[in-house]
C-alpha cells in the first residue's frame, strides 16, 4: 500500500511550492490506489498560527486535494518524541549536550577563521565531564561518523552524502521540543510512510533522516524531491513574480482545475498535453517524468489555461460558482438583472471570475460621476437619451433583438451616427465606456431596472 504525506507547517499560508507538493503526493497516492495523510507540523510555535492553519485547509479543499487520513498534530504528539529520544539515550544513540548559545557561537567562528566548514564538534558526544549547574541540555544524535549515506532518489536519481559532511543532529531542544528533522521521521515511520515527496531544498535533510531511520530499525521511504520554481527571470519564485497564496488565486476568480492544471505542469509533462482533467492528471502522474531541472512560473499561461477552462462553462455554470463563492454579490446582483443573462453577456470580453464579477456588479451599481461616463452624458447625450427611453418604453417584449432594433431606430430618425446613440446608452446603463454588447447587457437587466437608470442620467 503506497502511503503518502503533506506536511505543512501553519508558520505561513499554503502558496505554489507547497500546492504543488501536496498536488504531486496526492496524485501520486490516488494512481496507486493508496493512501494521502495530511500532517501539521505545528512544533514552531512562535510563528505558527491558526489563522494560517485554517488558510491552509481551505486551500487544499478548494483545489480538492482531500485526504484520508488526518489532519495529525505534532504538537499532540511531544510524548511520542520524548520517549524516542530517551529510548536512544540509554541505547547509547544519543546523548546530552550542555553547550551555550555562546559556546556555539564561539565553536563556529573559530572554524570558519580557520577556513573550515561551521559545525558542532561533538564535544559532549563521549564526555566525562561534569555537566554545567543549571544549564538544560538538548539532545544530540550520534550520527555515524564513518561511511557514506545513499538513496536512489525517485526524481534525482542515486545521491550520496559522507557522514564526514553531517554533524550530530539536535532531536530535542531545551524547551523540550523536537527538531524539524527528528520529528518528521518519527512522524513517517509511525504513520507507514512509503513516498516523501518534497522540494529539493530538502536534499540535505535527507541523509540526516536517512540515518536516523536506521537507528529506529525501520525502512527507508522511496524519496523524491522536486525541482524548485523560477520566476521568468530565472530567480528563485517571490511574490513579486506571483507567488502569491493559494487563496488569493481563489479570490481573484481562478478557477481551482485550472490552478490545478497548470500547478500540475510545473515540473511534470505527460507528453506536449496541456489541458487535461483531474481524473487524467491521476491516471497519468508519475515520477518518472518529474523534471529535475527548476520549473519557471509563468502568470499570462495560468491565465491562458483559466480561459480554455472558462470557455467549457456554460453561463449557468459561471453564474451558479459566483453565487457559490459570493452569495452575497449575486443575491445583489439578481435583485435588478438575471445573472445568466449577464454572464453570458459578458463571456466574450472578461476571462475571469472575478472579471465578472466586477463587470456584474459595475452593472448592479452603475455610477454616473466617472469622468468618461459624464463625457457622454452631456446635453446632446441626454437629448438622445430621452428619445432611446421613449422608445425602449414602449417595445411589447424586453429582449436583445428588439432593444438593438429601437437603437437603430433612433439612429435613423435623428440622422446621427452609431456611437451618439450607443455611448450615452452606455454610460447611463452602466457607467461604463466600454462594455460586451449593450444591448444584451439591456436585456440582463429588467426592463424597470433600465428605464430607470436612463431616467436618472438625464434628470427626470
Amino acid at each position: 500500500m503506497i502511503r503518502t504525506r503533506f506536511a505543512p507547517s501553519p508558520t505561513g499560508m499554503l502558496h505554489v511550492g507547497g500546492a504543488r507538493t501536496a498536488l504531486f503526493s496526492w496524485a501520486y497516492a490516488r494512481r496507486h490506489k493508496g493512501v494521502f495523510v495530511l500532517r501539521i507540523e505545528d512544533t514552531d510555535q512562535e510563528r505558527s498560527t491558526l489563522e494560517n492553519e485554517q488558510t491552509i485547509l481551505e486551500s487544499l479543499k478548494w483545489l480538492d486535494l482531500d485526504w484520508d487520513e488526518g489532519p495529525f498534530y505534532q504538537m499532540k504528539r511531544l510524548d511520542r518524541y520524548r520517549e524516542v529520544a530517551e529510548t536512544w539515550l540509554k541505547e547509547g544513540k544519543a546523548y546530552h549536550c550542555y553547550c551555550s548559545k555562546e559556546e556555539l557561537d564561539a565553536m563556529r567562528e573559530a572554524q570558519i577563521a580557520r577556513g573550515e566548514k561551521p559545525r558542532y564538534d561533538r564535544r559532549w558526544r563521549d564526555s566525562k565531564d561534569t555537566p554545567p549547574a543549571g544549564r538544560t541540555p538538548v539532545i544530540r544524535f550520534k550520527n555515524p561518523l564513518s561511511g557514506d549515506v545513499t538513496w536512489n532518489d525517485a526524481v534525482k536519481g542515486t545521491v550520496t552524502v559522507s557522514n564526514d559532511e553531517l554533524d550530530d543532529l539536535v532531536l530535542i531542544r531545551t524547551d523540550g521540543l523536537p527538531t524539524y528533522n527528528f520529528a518528521v521521521v518519527i512522524d513517517d515511520v509511525d504513520m507507514s510512510i512509503t513516498h516523501v515527496i518534497r522540494g529539493d531544498d530538502h536534499v540535505n535533510n535527507t541523509p540526516r533522516q536517512i540515518n536516523l531511520y536506521a537507528a529506529l530499525g525501520a525502512p527507508t521511504p522511496t524519496f523524491g524531491h522536486v525541482p524548485m520554481l523560477l520566476g521568468h527571470d530565472g530567480q528563485k519564485l517571490s511574490k513579486r513574480h506571483g507567488a502569491v497564496s493559494v487563496t488569493q488565486f481563489r479570490d481573484e476568480g481562478y478557477l481551482p482545475e485550472a490552478v490545478v492544471n497548470y500547478i500540475s505542469r510545473l515540473g511534470w509533462s505527460h507528453g506536449d498535453e496541456e489541458i487535461f482533467s483531474r481524473e487524467k492528471l491521476i491516471e497519468w502522474f508519475d515520477l518518472e517524468h518529474v523534471s529535475r531541472s527548476p520549473a519557471r512560473w509563468d502568470s499570462e499561461k495560468l491565465k491562458w489555461i483559466n480561459a480554455e477552462y472558462l470557455k467549457r462553462l456554460t453561463d449557468a455554470d459561471i453564474a451558479g460558482r459566483l453565487q457559490s463563492a459570493k452569495p452575497e454579490v449575486y443575491k445583489f446582483i439578481a435583485s435588478v438583472m438575471d445573472p445568466v443573462a449577464m454572464t453570458a453577456a459578458g463571456r466574450a470580453k472578461f476571462q475571469l471570475l472575478t472579471d465578472h464579477e466586477a463587470f456584474l456588479m459595475a452593472m448592479a451599481e452603475p455610477s454616473h460621476a466617472d469622468d468618461a461616463a459624464k463625457e457622454h452624458l452631456n446635453e446632446a447625450g441626454r437629448a438622445v437619451l430621452k428619445e432611446v427611453k421613449a422608445r425602449l418604453e414602449a417595445l411589447p417584449e424586453w429582449t436583445a433583438p428588439a432593444i438593438s432594433a429601437a437603437l437603430k431606430q433612433t439612429v435613423a430618425d435623428l440622422k446621427v451616427k452609431m456611437p451618439q446613440v450607443m455611448m450615452p446608452f452606455r454610460a447611463a446603463l452602466t457607467g461604463l465606456t466600454q462594455t460586451p454588447a449593450i444591448d444584451a447587457i439591456a436585456a440582463a437587466l429588467r426592463k424597470d431596472v433600465a428605464i430607470g437608470r436612463i431616467g436618472r442620467a438625464i434628470g427626470t
